[in-house]
């Protein structure tokens, strides 16, 4: 039943006449009972689809776009489907001289009508009927339908007269789309004739302006539900922003305007070409093929009708499409770098698009609304004697004005934000047609560097209207470095955006921290912005720290070299360009010391102080932090890390303060036992009973809780020396955490155990901190969150006194909540080639080795990787836990069990790293058992 005469999907056609023959046999030899009719049938269509499917789909490779292949696995439907139509009339319920009410036609709508189809796509059927449902017209439906679902495909259907077909389009738009694009399969085709005359006579001429305000109102909100962004991560490749919905949308405005012509089925194409140009028509295929190709491979490696394109399928589909590493950047990186354009054009051709529809199609009363709007903006000082306000946008009245004046170009955005106007796709056109302008000495045009800095610095909403220039391509081609980092993308589940509009939405957040947005979350960088000496230098830094990301040097330095050629093209004075490259280079720094480091350790206060060296910088390094850290994605921010942040700049800003930066560690230290000494008095004024086991705690203890922590503390540890282990729960606003502090005598592995309890709980711990009286005692804090990033047990209190309790039990080695199994790596995770890494540090600190773990997160690693510290007899100062997407990255301060202030020695190091990447890598754990076990045999 198919022929193989060439690799082409359209030579892959199934034999309809060959089929109709072995259907017919089939009824021959049947017993002729419906039932038995529909088996042998589906047995039959079932071999001829599978094959015929199977064998279109196994030659996608060959192809270069994905169009040809939804068309032929279409066309294959339309074989089967109107096979089974001519056997079920004729051989099952056969009508010789059907009467009026038993005319039937079957026909396509939606996506199938429009004879494309996904693997995994459903199939919309719609049965015209001439008349009012009948008992023939019902059992054939039923026959169809049946025998449809058996053949294991989504049937979406509707049974309907003409008349009732065109009521349900007119007041719904959604029926109005599918049946815009109908098709007859099989049937009367009087019925289809009638039902596209009446369809361009009665709706479609009728119901312009109504469908296209409605198509796009449906868009803007399909967007605004998938979080309104292109550069997600782990696109939609069909409802996403710039995705192939993007594109039918187009087609289906196309196609109603054609509906005014006399014949306005099929015609959305004929309507394309005269609204677009040859060149925007090359791109809309292009990108049509590009899409339908991803999506029917992300169909095929799923196995199912999934359009989310995740990260667990990317670099199958990054091969499959022909991509290779190159430059040092991965194949899937680069697929999805070309995904990224793609859905930036299908953004270009929509406003452009749009803009023309609009301008044939729109009610006088609109016209006149933007008449009066354009009047009122026209009052504005224009920026440029060439602008115009058109239909509500900005726009120019001659491409020409570019080429004799190029730095208009960023006249133009400045007034765009200025007036808090869109673009016109006139303005768009002209900008992206003469680009070839911003040449070497433009970019060191001291009027086009202020215009530029102006949007940058001081415009009203500098993240819409860099996007907006990066859209054109001004952006990326004034800046060649960030140019470089246009559509990247970074494969990991850490980052939610590329590179480019992370580094734009940062932008945007500082500017939004400047406007009083964020003063509840970020009170010290909303009360810092305002009075930095110099924010260009801020602006700029955040515009350019990760354009080093892909490159040869790393990302710092890179970043460095490449802020420095920038900041000198716009012509910044030498110290500007110091600070700058300075923050580049750096930018890093505070969240790694903030959230890897002790911040109530002196010799971390003086680490991080030496880096930083002013006041200044570290006041612009916080704000470029918080920036860069919220915009990483939703929900990457939170109390915890600003709690953090907040301890180091305080404790950094006291050492500046004492002007001891040659001894910042000893200054450190001087302000902790000051410090500590003010608390201890004042504390036991309150509680004189206090004062013994106070004279057993460090310095560092003291300062680091509140004066009621301590206090709730002492009443756990007068309970643990009288030999009951106590644990104590309650929710942390400040940190967004759960505080969780339990006292007990000390013991080999009591922090291990602690660990397993919370990891068995399901409670994620994002931080500790490990203290050990003179006496022995031990005082454990963890600060937990549930799954979704909140204090655990913040709904409920059961749950706090379920941690408590297990704590306790913990703590004496008893009773343990039951270990949930661990579950299989999800395939997200799995997708990530994640080296794990142990690294020791004993120049950070001279009390302690600090060692930093890093590998693939998962349930119970921390209580792991604590276990193999207590197996090889180290006592834990403090740890300090984070996550970055699918990877952990832990740092312990850790001594010998025999001296709680040496460092660990080569020995020691050498063998506590072989156990800790047995942790990190459970494979490489399990050839180790194998290799034991092959030894212990040989020496039997």
């Amino acid at each position: 039943m198919l022929t193989h005469t060439h690799p082409h999907p359209y030579q892959f056609r199934i034999n309809g006449q060959l089929l109709r023959q072995k259907l017919t046999q089939a009824y021959e030899d049947s017993t002729g009972d419906v039932y038995d009719l529909r088996r042998r049938a589906i047995a039959i269509l079932k071999e001829a689809w599978d094959q015929g499917r199977e064998s279109i789909l196994a030659n996608i490779d060959h192809e270069k776009g994905g169009l040809s292949t939804a068309r032929a696995v279409a066309k294959c439907a339309d074989e089967i489907i109107s096979a089974l139509w001519d056997f079920t009339l004729t051989h099952v319920y056969r009508a010789r001289n059907p009467t009026e009410g038993e005319r039937l036609s079957l026909v396509a709508v939606g996506g199938y009508g429009r004879g494309e189809l996904a693997p995994y796509s459903d199939i919309d059927l719609l049965f015209l009927r001439a008349w009012r449902e009948t008992p023939h017209s019902e059992s054939v439906i039923e026959f169809i339908l049946y025998s449809l679902w058996d053949l294991g495909f989504k049937v979406g259907h509707a049974s309907r007269t003409v008349d009732e077909t065109l009521k349900y389009a007119r007041d719904d738009h959604t029926i109005l789309t599918a049946v815009l694009e109908f098709r007859p399969i099989a049937g009367d085709l009087d019925l289809v004739q009638n039902l596209k005359d009446k369809l361009a006579s009665d709706v479609i001429r009728n119901g312009a302006y109504a469908f296209i305000a409605a198509k796009l109102d449906e868009r803007d909100n399909r967007h605004a539900k998938l979080g309104d962004a292109r550069y997600v991560v782990e696109p939609n490749v069909k409802e996403g922003k710039g995705g192939l919905r993007d594109l039918h949308t187009l087609f289906w405005l196309a196609k109603f305007l054609a509906g005014t012509t006399p014949s306005p089925v099929n015609k959305g194409w004929f309507a394309l070409e005269t609204i677009l140009t040859d060149k925007e028509r090359t791109t809309f295929l292009a990108a049509f093929e590009f899409l339908w190709k991803v999506r029917i491979l992300l169909h095929i490696i799923s196995g199912r009708g999934d359009d989310r394109l995740g990260f667990d399928v990317q670099p199958e589909i990054a091969q499959r499409m022909g991509y290779i590493d190159k430059n040092g950047e991965p194949a899937v990186e680069r697929f999805m770098r070309r995904y990224f354009v793609v859905t930036k054009e299908v953004g270009a051709l929509t406003r452009i698009f749009c803009t023309k529809l609009e301008a044939q199609q729109t009610k006088p009363l609109r016209k006149l609304s933007y008449m009066i709007q354009s009047s009122i903006m026209s009052l504005a000082k224009p920026d440029h004697p060439g602008f115009i306000i058109d239909a509500g946008r900005l726009s120019v009245q001659s491409p020409d004005i570019f080429i004799k004046s190029p730095e208009a170009m960023f006249s133009l955005f400045k007034m765009a934000d200025r007036l808090e106007l869109d673009l016109h796709p006139d303005a768009f056109t002209a900008i992206n047609r003469n680009l070839k302008l911003i040449n070497p000495a433009l970019r060191r045009d001291p009027k086009a560097a202020k215009l530029f800095l102006d949007i940058l610095v001081r415009g009203k909403n500098p993240y819409r209207t860099l996007s907006l220039m990066t859209e054109t391509g001004l952006l990326g081609r004034y800046i060649p470095e960030f140019g470089h980092i246009v559509a990247q993308t970074q494969f990991n589940m850490y980052h939610a955006y590329t590179v480019d509009d992370h580094t734009l939405r940062a932008i945007g957040i500082i500017r939004d921290i400047e406007t009083g947005r964020y003063t509840e979350d970020h009170p010290l960088s909303s009360s810092i912005l305002p009075h930095l000496a110099d924010k260009e230098t801020l602006y700029l830094a955040m515009l350019l720290h990760d354009v080093g990301k892909g490159g040869e040097d790393g990302q710092e330095i890179g970043g460095e070299r490449a802020a420095r050629k920038a900041c000198d093209r716009l012509g910044l004075k030498d110290w500007q360009i110091d600070q700058v490259a300075w923050l580049v280079r750096n930018h890093l720094v505070l969240s790694d010391f903030a959230q890897k480091r002790d911040v109530s350790d002196p010799e971390t206060i003086a680490a991080f102080a030496r880096i930083v060296e002013t006041p200044e910088r570290l006041r612009l390094l916080l704000v470029l932090t918080v920036a860069d850290i919220r915009a990483v994605g939703p929900g990457v921010w939170n109390g915890w890390k600003g709690q953090l942040m907040r301890d180091l700049l305080h404790a950094t800003e006291a050492v500046f303060r004492g002007g001891r930066e040659a001894d910042a560690a000893g200054f450190a230290r001087e302000n902790i036992r000051e410090r500590s000494e003010a608390a201890r008095t004042h504390l036991m004024a309150q509680k004189p009973d206090i004062r013994d086991w106070l004279a057993t705690m460090e310095d560092s203890y003291v300062v680091a809780f509140s004066e009621s922590e301590v206090l709730d503390h002492a009443v756990l540890a007068r309970s643990a020396e009288a030999g009951h282990p106590s644990a104590l729960a309650y929710v942390d606003p400040k940190r967004n955490a759960t505080a969780l502090s339990v006292a007990a005598r000390d013991r080999p592995g009591l922090f291990a155990d602690l660990s397993r309890a919370l990891a068995n709980l399901g409670a994620n711990v994002v931080g500790a901190q490990v203290f050990t009286s003179k006496d022995g005692l031990a005082l454990d804090i963890f600060y937990v969150q549930d799954i979704q990033g909140l204090p655990y047990g913040h709904d409920t209190e059961r749950n706090l006194k379920l941690a408590q309790s297990a704590l306790e039990k913990a703590a004496v080695g008893g009773a343990k909540p039951l270990e949930m199994g661990r579950k299989p790596l999800a395939a997200r995770m799995a997708a990530f080639a994640i080296a794990p890494t142990v690294v020791f540090d004993d120049d950070s600190c001279n009390h302690a080795t600090i060692i930093e773990v890093s590998g693939r997160d998962r349930s119970g690693l921390l209580a792991d990787i604590v276990d193999a510290l207590s197996q090889a007899k180290l006592n834990i100062a403090s740890a300090h836990i984070d996550c970055y997407g699918e990877r952990a990255v832990d740092a312990f301060y850790v001594n010998p069990a025999n001296d709680d202030h040496a460092h660990l020695n080569k020995s020691q190091k050498s063998q506590l790293k072989k156990e800790l990447l047995k942790v990190l890598d459970p494979e490489l754990k399990q050839t180790g058992k194998v290799l034991a076990k092959a030894r212990a045999s040989l020496a039997r």
